[in-house]
C-alpha cells in the first residue's frame, strides 16, 4: 500500500536547541548525508531531506532541548501552531512559510526553499 498524496506532502519537523552550532552542523550534516539548506552563523541551521525538516537554534540555557515539533506541509494555507496534551508545541507550515519566518528573523539570510 503506497503513501497518499497528503502523506507525501508532509515532512516531520523537529526543532532542537544547541549551544554548539558549528559542531552540531558538522554532526548532523554527517548523520543526514547532506549540508543544511540554510545557515545563520552562530544562530541557526535548517536541513530539509525527503522525509525530515530539522532546525537547530542557539540557546545556551537549554542545549539539547526539544523546542517544538511539527509538519512541513505543502498544503498548509498559513503558519499555525497548537499545544498538545503534553505541553509540546506543534507547528504546521509550508516551506515558503518557514522561509518567510527565517528571513523575518534574519533579513540577511535571503533564504528561498527549493520546492
Amino acid at each position: 500500500m503506497g503513501l497518499s498524496r497528503e502523506e507525501i506532502l508532509k515532512k516531520l519537523h523537529l526543532a532542537i536547541s544547541t549551544d554548539k552550532i558549528d559542531e552540531t552542523v558538522k554532526d548532523y550534516s554527517k548523520r543526514f548525508g547532506a549540508s543544511p539548506c540554510s545557515v545563520i552563523n552562530g544562530e541557526y541551521a535548517l536541513w530539509r531531506t525527503e522525509s525530515l525538516n530539522i532546525s537547530i537554534r542557539y540557546d545556551a540555557n537549554a542545549p539539547g532541548a526539544l523546542r517544538h515539533l511539527g509538519w512541513e506541509d505543502a498544503s498548509a494555507p498559513e503558519f499555525s501552531e497548537e499545544t498538545d496534551v503534553n505541553g509540546i508545541v506543534w507547528e504546521r507550515f509550508s516551506a515558503q512559510h518557514q522561509a518567510d519566518e527565517i528571513n523575518a528573523l534574519w533579513p540577511s539570510a535571503t533564504y528561498q526553499p527549493e520546492l
